[in-house]
């Protein structure tokens, strides 16, 4: 019983609809035979039942159906709507002419009402139509429900004309005006709704116009423009929005004019990436896949990208059970048709990772699995050399003898002029990737880039979870910067560094401009509501030990250059000895199984004579002088 009136609360509107629109086909078969004998002197009586209208009634009533006009909701009537009601309307005609020739070969029925009779329909159904939605738009709510809540929309491009015709169909916001900074549309109006002046005029018309909410409708902003746009709106101390971004949009994670809070991603991102996607495809698509730590925040993501572009097969080594089973389900869910094999293990472990390449025979392998909290890694130089030094020889030996077209090792700027534990270590695997790749079919790459904005340990989540808990933010240092990019703009990148790389490269992502962490703290604050300083607090603690000032994506040995691509750079590195190499890893492998991490520290200063000129505690006393290692 429960379904059969779901399906008849269903049915009923469209029956209605239905039953309306054949009821207007007979008043214009009507209506037409009454214009056209009305010519005549003395006009014959119109009968209303009449075999030609039975058979009027059917012709029409096909042709609606075949052209969708039922598809349509009066709500959202437009002028597409009129065209297809204009065009059911004489092909409508057309059906009615010749079935009544087979009928009676139109002895009965003017050829002039063949003419009229489409024009009168056109008006009897799209006027109903129209004066619905006008009625709809109008806000007109005789239960005195709510009142609407007035709105400033930022921007009237057509993000901006789009999400102020959604409001105008709803009846929470009622858009009072719309802002942008193109002199050449003040004074317009954007679907009725007034420009009232610039973007830099929002405080006071904010005042003005008695606004509640703004609403910024600039997905294709680039950040210098998106602060400024929420500076000014921060100006007004009234809460705002923001639609989606486009790459999101394209990439699934958001739908069209849906509106969301104000992410630092919005501020800190970049601009859009263009990326030469057919390339990424052939380079992915039909291969099999291996991604390690394919639970964490980079691993995850690259496994959404070689699903979505198409992958064969996909495993994924991940040594966190809770990661590995998150991105699994996720996977099966989104991406049912993938062969996917999830496994959790350690990449150090040279068994379990033989057994995995066996299975997966991979053709392309990203290397993500890494320990990456430099303060944690400081004092446990052991475990940071045995899981990013010897895991990834163990890993990349396994692709070479398996015959994997592609290794990519995912480093990082901390990898430059190493003053931590954990970047000497990445400098290391870089090393090796790089010196292995000459003596080896796979082609070995290296993509190194900096912070990922919301990655598992970053700023971005500590920060949050501060400022919910009503502070202090700490942050290290007043001038301290970083770079940062989204954690989908890097796995794309990292996959088009993966398609440039011919073996043996060192890619630089190009990471745009440093920012400050004390910035990024109060722009998280104000996002939250807040105000620094005064609802939540900043306090410094200090330079943690390996922990720079700012980082830096190439050595200056290095002399970088530009690729194909306009957001990767190659670093041209240095190659060394390998057989001097292989020596130092095979003692290296003996000191870890030792626990000799004196031996290790000794390893890391003979490989990396730039570690060794910092003092082994880090370098936060070089670095708050401003001097660079040489």
């Amino acid at each position: 019983m429960t379904m059969l009136r779901s399906a008849m609360a269903a049915i009923h509107p469209r029956l209605a609809v239905v039953l309306h629109d054949l009821t207007m086909v007979a008043l214009a078969w009507v209506v037409a035979n009454v214009v056209r004998y009305s010519l005549l002197a003395e006009p014959p009586q119109i009968g209303w039942l009449t075999p030609e209208l039975a058979l009027v009634l059917a012709a029409q009533g096909a042709v609606f159906w075949l052209t969708g006009l039922y598809k349509g909701l009066w709500r959202f009537a437009s002028l597409p709507d009129l065209w297809n009601i204009a065009r059911a309307s004489v092909l409508g005609a057309l059906a009615a002419a010749l079935v009544l020739f087979l009928y009676n070969r139109l002895d009965s029925v003017p050829r002039a009402v063949l003419v009229i009779y489409p024009l009168v329909l056109s008006v009897l159904l799209g006027g109903p139509r129209l004066l619905y939605r006008y009625w709809k738009d109008s806000h007109l709510d005789l239960g005195g429900g709510r009142s609407a809540q007035r709105v400033l929309v930022l921007g009237a491009g057509r993000a901006g004309a789009a999400l102020v015709r959604d409001l105008l169909h709803e009846n929470r916001y009622r858009p009072v005006g719309v802002l942008d900074d193109d002199a050449k549309l003040r004074g317009g109006r954007v679907h009725g709704v007034p420009v009232l002046g610039h973007l830099a005029d929002l405080p006071l018309l904010a005042r003005e116009t008695a606004a509640q909410m703004l609403l910024i409708a600039m997905p294709s902003a680039t950040n210098v423009q998106m602060r400024r746009v929420v500076a000014l709106c921060e100006e007004t101390g009234l809460p705002f929005r923001t639609v989606p971004r486009l790459e999101d949009i394209v990439a699934g994670r958001s739908s069209f004019n849906e509106l969301k809070e104000v992410a630092i991603e919005d501020l800190l991102g970049r601009d859009p990436v263009q990326l030469d996607w057919t390339a990424i495809r052939t380079g992915i698509s039909g291969k099999r896949v291996l991604v390690t730590g394919g639970g964490g925040s980079i691993g995850s993501e690259l496994c959404r990208q070689v699903a979505r572009l198409g992958a064969a097969a996909l495993t994924i080594l991940e040594q966190s059970e809770y990661n590995l089973y998150r991105i699994e389900q996720e996977l099966r869910r989104e991406y049912p048709d993938l062969l996917l094999d999830a496994r959790i293990g350690d990449c150090g472990d040279a068994i379990a990772c033989e057994r995995a390449f066996a299975a997966a025979r991979p053709e392309v392998v990203f290397h993500a699995a890494a320990y990456k909290h430099v303060p944690l890694l400081q004092g446990q130089i052991r475990e940071a050399f045995r899981n990013n030094v010897l895991a990834t020889q163990v890993v990349a030996e396994a692709a070479d003898r398996h015959g994997a077209g592609s290794f990519v090792l995912i480093s990082t700027d901390k990898a430059v002029n190493p003053s931590s534990v954990m970047g000497a270590c990445k400098r290391v695997a870089e090393l090796f990737c790089q010196n292995f790749a000459t003596h080896s079919r796979t082609r070995f790459i290296t993509v190194r880039f900096g912070n990922v904005l919301d990655s598992a340990g970053s700023v971005v989540p500590l920060f949050r979870e501060q400022i919910r808990a009503g502070g202090p933010v700490t942050v290290t240092h007043p001038q301290i910067t970083r770079y940062f990019m989204t954690i989908p703009e890097a796995a794309q990148l990292i996959l088009q560094a993966c398609v440039l790389g011919r073996g043996g490269e060192i890619f630089a992502l190009d990471m745009g401009e440093p920012v400050q962490v004390r910035y990024l703290a109060e722009q998280m604050i104000r996002l939250a509501g807040k105000q620094p300083g005064r609802d939540v607090g900043i306090v410094f603690t200090g330079l943690r030990p390996g922990e720079k000032l700012f980082e830096e994506l190439f050595h200056p040995l290095e002399n970088y250059q530009q690729t194909t691509h306009a957001k990767i750079f190659l670093a041209q590195s240095r190659l060394m000895s390998w057989e001097l190499l292989a020596s130092q890893l095979r003692q290296g492998a003996l000191a870890t199984r030792d626990y000799d991490e004196d031996a290790l520290r000794r390893l890391l200063d003979g490989l990396l004579p730039e570690f060794a000129m910092r003092p082994a505690g880090g370098d936060a006393q070089v670095l708050a002088l401003g001097e660079r290692a040489p």
